[in-house]
């Protein structure tokens, strides 16, 4: 229905609406209900179509922002239901637990929550205490996704088939690499090995194993649909006050389970309960003495400490291994306080990854690095392999902010005088070149690396982690950095490029100098009041470069 309604009325002067913006707005209502009624996979396509928003009007912005509200739980016989037919057993059995109240006063079984402690589009969360008393975080997957997969990919696949033809727009070989990764995401197993396969790469790199933790998995207590993992405790990314504020959680201690400190002190004798409703069990302890008698502390940390600790772990991820955590949302980073005073950074999730070959993994290192040192014909170069035709609006997309380097020929074309005397002609020349800037950014669709899609998925969500932080940390410079160091780093050159490698990394470092004043510049005007900061400086430059080209930028997809 909504292909049809383009096809009709996206013109200046639309048949059968008022205007292009009420097409728009009906389209938008119309996809966002049909998404969220479906749930599932159609949920998480919804997300990834609201990640993806700040090239979509700002009908479509507005609305497919609610694509990050909490989904609803499943009810506990269907949680018990996939239990039961993953391990052919009884929830009670698998975990070793009670729902009798006797029993867990007696100490003869662990307990489990019946009630989810968050539920998202594909899986719901519950905690549980076992008989030898590890916590762990049960991730279960609802019940309907198992039926729904098949059917949910093969929609989507349609969907885009039809506007690809009708509309003209380079969409659908992308598909079958988009639909791989969200099928991947529904296998927990998947899950499993990606997570312990980012634990090995953290653990072996010096530079990032003291700040970055990544939870163990119990493969014992695990299925296709059913994930068992240390239970973490620590502060959501957002929430600046429970990071910074000042510890009352004793010296040398650390967030309760990091690092070595317990859960609850040696005093503490807490033991929960069952309740008669499965719907209103609240059992784990809350674990809140560190904000002090008042409630009123935080974990007593800098914010750019956390931010350098993020960037760093992202930027490893693409330039020195080449496997790449695809959705580091808000709600997937736990912050916990070291018994030495330092950060800690959680990585939770691990269902959504891209691996990058090693010749692909230095090229976009190259990529990088000649973005920070305006080395246009580099650019240009590895745009042209890539099938790009607009290397100075990749460039932008891929910094987040205008790249000044290049000759600017495909912006200066875009973003020409608009032709049109009525503001509904102009409206719809707009819209029609944003259409021709995305088809010269996929000019030979078949040499466009499908993995391009999730890297830029993870830089803007980095992007957006730092700005809505107060910009604390030099984001593109330490994105640069790690660039330029694995080229230099790389064991795949002859001894003489090798030199050649770090020879350039010294240039970097000195080119890197200019924007370190342009970072500190920033924060002078954030101090003084005459600015927000960084991010918030190179947004409002990409928000004005993007309306010459009829995109109304919006960053702010997670807000509320």
């Amino acid at each position: 229905m909504a292909a049809l309604d383009y096809k009709i009325n996206f013109r200046a002067h639309p048949p059968f609406a008022k205007s292009i913006k009420d097409l728009h707005a009906r389209n938008a209502e119309m996809l966002c209900n049909l998404l969220s009624t479906n749930g599932g996979l159609y949920l998480k396509i919804g997300q990834a179509i609201a990640m993806q928003s700040a090239v979509l009007p700002p009908e479509f912005q507005k609305m497919f922002a609610k694509m990050f509200d909490d989904a609803p739980q499943n009810t506990w016989k269907d949680v018990q239901r996939v239990i039961e037919e993953d391990f052919g057993k009884s929830v009670e059995e698998v975990f070793g637990v009670s729902f009798d109240p006797a029993n867990v006063q007696e100490g003869k079984k662990g307990i489990m929550e019946r009630t989810a402690k968050a539920s998202a589009s594909v899986a719901q969360v519950h905690w549980a205490r076992l008989e030898d008393g590890r916590e762990v975080a049960i991730k279960i997957q609802k019940r309907e996704i198992q039926r729904q997969v098949g059917w949910d990919l093969w929609a989507f696949k349609i969907v885009a088939r039809i506007y690809t033809y009708w509309f003209d727009i380079p969409m659908y070989s992308l598909v079958p690499y988009i639909t791989e990764r969200l099928l991947l995401e529904t296998d927990f197993q998947n899950e499993a090995q990606n997570s312990e396969k980012m634990a090995k790469y953290v653990a072996a790199e010096p530079r990032l194993r003291d700040r970055v933790h990544i939870p163990r998995i119990y493969h014992e207590l695990s299925s296709k649909r059913v994930m068992t993992a240390e239970w973490i405790e620590g502060v959501r990314l957002w929430d600046k006050d429970g990071i910074t504020k000042p510890w009352h959680g004793g010296w040398r201690r650390g967030s309760p389970g990091c690092r070595g400190t317990p859960l609850d002190p040696p005093s503490s004798k807490h033991s929960p309960t069952p309740v008669p409703d499965p719907n209103q069990e609240h059992l784990k302890p809350s674990r809140t003495r560190w904000k002090g008698p008042h409630g009123d502390g935080g974990l007593g940390l800098s914010l750019p400490q956390v931010m350098q600790t993020m960037t760093d772990l992202f930027s490893a991820q693409m330039f020195l291994w080449g496997f790449v955590h695809c959705d580091p949302h808000p709600g997937n980073i736990l912050i916990r306080r070291q018994p030495s005073g330092k950060s800690e950074l959680v990585l939770l999730d691990h269902g959504l990854y891209i691996d990058m070959s090693p010749t692909f993994r230095l090229q976009y290192a190259r990529f990088w690095r000649s973005l920070m040192i305006f080395d246009n014909d580099a650019i240009g170069e590895i745009a042209k392999s890539w099938g790009i035709a607009a290397p100075d609006i990749f460039a932008s997309a891929t910094l987040m902010r205008p790249y000044e380097g290049g000759d600017g020929s495909t912006a200066a074309d875009l973003s020409k005088e608009l032709k049109g005397k009525e503001a509904q002609e102009r409206a719809y020349e707009m819209q029609m070149r944003m259409r021709s800037g995305i088809k010269k950014l996929l000019a030979e669709e078949e040499n466009f690396p499908r993995e391009l899609l999730f890297l830029g998925r993870n830089l803007r969500i980095v992007q957006g982690n730092n700005q809505f932080l107060g910009s604390p940390v030099n984001r593109i410079k330490i994105t640069g950095t790690w660039a330029s160091r694995a080229l230099a780093e790389s064991r795949k050159q002859s001894w003489n490029q090798e030199i050649k490698g770090w020879w350039d990394h010294a240039k970097f470092k000195v080119v890197m100098f200019g924007s370190d004043l342009i970072f500190w510049w920033a924060k002078l005007k954030q101090w003084t009041g005459q600015g927000l900061g960084m991010e918030d400086e190179l947004e409002g430059k990409m928000k004005s470069m993007a309306k010459d080209f009829g995109v109304d930028l919006n960053h702010g997809v997670f807000e509320g």
